[in-house]
């Protein structure tokens, strides 16, 4: 029956999309190329396009693109165009995302029922080979590594040989998923982050297809899929479900939410890390509550912020509970692209498509600021070092007051910033064995040392600026005890590759090797 209805529905939309109602908006991307085309948005000739935020502006897109009267309609492409009204009004619209990343906890099943699929059909005497992503979706095999072996030289290879034996059984099936199904690629154990594979490798930003260009957008198995909002990616993540419905081909229904403009301006400090921006904004963005709503950053601090920076921020919004923490396209993204080793052509089309629909960003042209549900400000100037906890990445403390809280947290009832440490217990001493010898703990000990948050990975100048530190340690003479747990896990193999271009990595691995 789910066959049978895939099936007719597929047959609707590919007879409606021959009728779609605004195949009249579209367009040659360039006079030259007239195979090259697109639908042009400011053809509508509606003013309140413009006025639309931009994250909005892709769902318009995808709406108008994919309209066929059927699982799309124009009263939706309306809705979503009178978003000033409809905002808050629950009003739910159609959303079918450009592609679908998993990693692989959650991607397993969806290629175990891709491979089920294949059996009914070919028990039904059809040809199994047919049943494949209708979307195209990229698995990043990342989840599956643990740290069983720390403080050796040869603990990655061990790790990684464990990680094998563990999951061969796993591994093989996706190894044959990769080759028997279209349109969805596998990424191998041992390449990175999936988040960070996606800003380097998998994200496209404009999609050329067979000639059709359009923005590129995403849902993913994994609740830090926003992380690629950082690049103008709008994606968020979903439950395993939904992701199967989009590769399925079917729209995500969604409540049109509102968007909260997020104004940056000054300039940061610079000894001020991402991280430290990246805190002080979660805090805020709890304060004002944006749960289920789209964050959109503008203002003249924006191009202050490098992607790996805006990255770090968008990875971070399921701590203040945002859908989306969108950073729209700007010359900035063209030139990390380039960076990452796009081809010319493709910044060129990129560059072409998105100023042309007017999706492209310049965050010093206060003409461009669209309109918002609401908006909050943050003088970057103003932000200080600080660090999270003592149980909550969102828990934001400036360094200067870190030993000041932790003392309150030790005495202050159970809690998220509570221990409920009875008084004459704040001093309390611990002896232990560890390899034979005598060691000790009080509150506030140290026993896990790891750089592996997909939040700090990806981003050069706090891991540069962790590799640093690590030189300095070891120039002064300074050790990690030996019962700490130590672990690093690069974003990349372009994280580790410049962690060994600057010489850091040696000291690094020394301090966990010690």
């Amino acid at each position: 029956n789910l066959i049978h209805k895939i099936s007719t529905h597929r047959y609707k939309r590919m007879s409606a999309t021959l009728n779609n109602p605004f195949q009249n908006i579209v367009e040659p991307l360039s006079p030259e190329v007239p195979s090259l085309k697109f639908f042009n948005l400011l053809k509508l000739r509606d003013p309140r396009y413009e006025r639309l935020p931009f994250s909005i502006r892709v769902l318009l897109e995808s709406a108008i693109r994919n309209c066929d009267e059927f699982l799309v309609k124009s009263s939706d492409v309306e809705n979503i165009l009178n978003w000033q009204q409809t905002q808050t009004q629950s009003v739910e619209v159609p959303f079918r995302p450009a592609r679908v990343i998993l990693q692989d906890f959650t991607g397993v099943p969806a290629v175990v029922d891709f491979a089920a699929m294949r059996d009914a059909v070919m028990k039904l005497g059809g040809d199994p080979e047919k049943i494949n992503p209708v979307c195209p979706a990229d698995l990043v095999i990342d989840h599956s590594i643990q740290v069983d072996f720390n403080r050796k030289s040869d603990s990655l290879q061990k790790n990684q040989d464990l990680e094998f034996d563990r999951n061969k059984e796993r591994f093989q099936f996706l190894k044959w998923g990769s080759k028997a199904f279209k349109n969805m690629r596998i990424i191998p154990p041992g390449s990175g982050i999936v988040h960070q594979v996606n800003l380097e490798y998998l994200a496209r930003v404009v999609f050329n297809h067979h000639g059709f260009f359009y923005p590129d957008s995403l849902v993913g198995t994994d609740s830090h899929t926003t992380m690629i909002d950082g690049l103008g990616v709008l994606g968020w993540g979903v439950g395993g479900i939904e992701a199967e419905a989009v590769m399925l081909g079917q729209p995500i229904s969604m409540v049109l939410p509102e968007v909260v403009g997020y104004k940056l301006h000054g300039t940061p400090d610079k000894l001020i890390t991402s991280t430290d921006i990246v805190l002080t904004v979660t805090k805020h963005l709890r304060q004002v509550g944006v749960v289920g709503k789209f964050v959109e950053f503008f203002g003249p601090g924006v191009p202050q912020l490098s992607i790996a920076d805006r990255a770090t921020i968008a990875n971070m919004c399921p701590e203040y509970g945002a859908t989306a923490a969108f950073f729209p396209v700007d010359e900035i993204s063209v030139n990390y692209l380039e960076q990452t080793g796009r081809e010319p052509e493709t910044l060129a089309y990129i560059t072409k498509y998105l100023k042309a629909a007017a999706m492209f960003r310049d965050y010093n042209n206060v003409a461009q600021d669209p309109d918002f549900t609401q908006v909050v400000e943050l003088d970057l100037g103003t932000v200080v070092p600080c660090c999270s906890g003592p149980k909550r990445p969102q828990d934001r403390i400036p360094v200067s007051e870190m030993k000041t809280d932790f003392e309150t947290c030790l005495g202050a009832k159970q809690g998220f910033k509570g221990f409920q440490v009875a008084p004459e217990r704040y001093n309390a001493v611990v002896p232990f064995q560890f390899n034979n010898k005598e060691y000790t703990l009080s509150h506030g000990s140290v026993v896990i040392a790891a750089i592996t948050s997909c939040t700090n990975t990806s981003n050069p100048s706090v891991m540069l600026g962790a590799g640093l530190l690590a030189k300095k340690a070891i120039e002064c003479g300074l050790s990690v005890k030996p019962y700490i747990k130590t672990s690093l896990s690069p974003g990349s193999g372009v994280v580790t590759s410049y962690l060994k271009e600057s010489g850091v990595m040696d000291y690094l691995s020394q301090l966990g090797e010690i």
